[in-house]
């Protein structure tokens, strides 16, 4: 089944910053809800978002700032979680309060444009995200110049557009001068750097360069290790994607050490339940199932299931992508009335209109 690859897309979830004393109890709320959607833990991050929203909605704070915030950490939440059709009238609403109160040219505009369109992207619908994005682009280019970080994050992003439509050339030519501008701005070794490098290989692997891909990648994780430590997550980031490389050319003795390392460093960063690394697992046991070691691979599948359903809603993608999973190990080794149940599931998560 699907593989999961790490990669980059500038989606803003805000911490914000106190302008009064009366919204100290919004910050605090605001503060809490970031910090634990950062580890993962969806549900209550949803609770303080929810709180903080509220407190902002009643407090005397303008709307372009704490009310604006609210609503798009918790559209970020919600779509996290696959829950689009909740994310995006929050999104929204956040936008028409920013274009009203600050203009319809100011970077905080480009910021809820490009969220909107990130929504719209993670759903496949590409004809409403691509002209968010390019406003925003728009947006950024006119106010910060053509060379500002900002502006490179709006040219990576439109990439990854065109990248899952298999624009491959239009893609290029975007994540080539997003990266020109992180590495010119922020020096060579900084992490957007690492992890424009990241991007630019993945489309290459996606092609099949791989000569072109691996040295990328080999970069991006460098830098990582560098600035980070060995036993930094983004560096599991890159361990996962050039074990992906490796798997993708048959490699399989050269990807399993990769997948081993990020899974290590995942667990430790984050527990032994976060969605990332049900990520993480999902990829192993699929290296042991092409292998035929359906006996190493069945045991991660199912932990992957069920981290996936403890910390993300019970009808997200990649739930469904867990069940079709084990579904498919249950038909290669002769289990056929066990995968329809878990075909079925699966299926009746799809047909789920978000």
């Amino acid at each position: 089944m699907s593989r999961i690859i790490f990669g980059l897309v500038v989606l803003l979830l805000c911490t914000g910053i106190a302008a009064h004393a009366q919204v100290t109890e919004w910050e605090t709320l605001n503060s809490e809800a970031v910090s634990l959607y950062r580890q993962g833990h969806y549900d209550r991050a949803i609770i303080m978002a929810k709180k903080a929203l509220q407190v902002a909605e009643q407090s005397k704070a303008p709307n372009y700032s704490s009310v604006a915030t609210s609503l798009n950490n918790l559209a970020v939440l919600y779509k996290t979680q696959g829950r689009y059709s909740q994310a995006e009238p929050l999104y929204k609403r956040a936008l028409i309060i920013r274009e009203k109160a600050l203009g319809p040219n100011h970077p905080d505009v480009a910021n809820s444009l490009n969220n909107l369109a990130e929504l719209y992207r993670a759903q496949g619908q590409y004809a409403q995200a691509e002209p968010l994005y390019t406003r925003s682009l728009d947006i950024r280019e006119k106010v910060l110049g053509p060379d500002h970080p900002d502006v490179a994050a709006s040219l990576n992003n439109l990439a990854v557009l065109y990248l899952s439509q298999d624009q491959y050339a239009q893609a290029e030519l975007l994540y080539k001068r997003s990266l020109l501008i992180w590495e010119k701005v922020l020096g060579p070794d900084h992490l957007n750097v690492a992890k424009s490098l990241n991007n630019l290989a993945e489309l290459y692997r996606a092609q099949g360069r791989y000569a072109q891909a691996e040295p990328l990648y080999k970069r991006s994780l460098a830098i990582k290790e560098k600035v980070l430590g060995p036993a930094h997550p983004d560096v599991a980031a890159s361990l996962n994607n050039l074990a992906l490389q490796y798997y993708d050319q048959g490699e399989y003795a050269k990807a399993e050490p990769l997948y081993r390392r990020a899974l290590t460093i995942l667990e430790k960063a984050f527990g032994p339940v976060h969605p990332y690394l049900a990520k993480s697992l999902n990829n192993l046991a699929l290296l042991y199932k092409t292998q035929g070691q359906y006996a190493q691979a069945e045991p991660l599948y199912r932990r992957a299931l069920a981290i996936r359903e403890k910390t993300l809603d019970p009808d997200h993608p990649d739930v469904a992508e867990s069940l079709e999973n084990i579904a498919a190990l249950y038909r290669e080794t002769g289990r056929e009335q066990a995968a329809q149940l878990f075909e079925k599931r699966a299926a009746a998560i799809r047909a789920i209109k978000r």
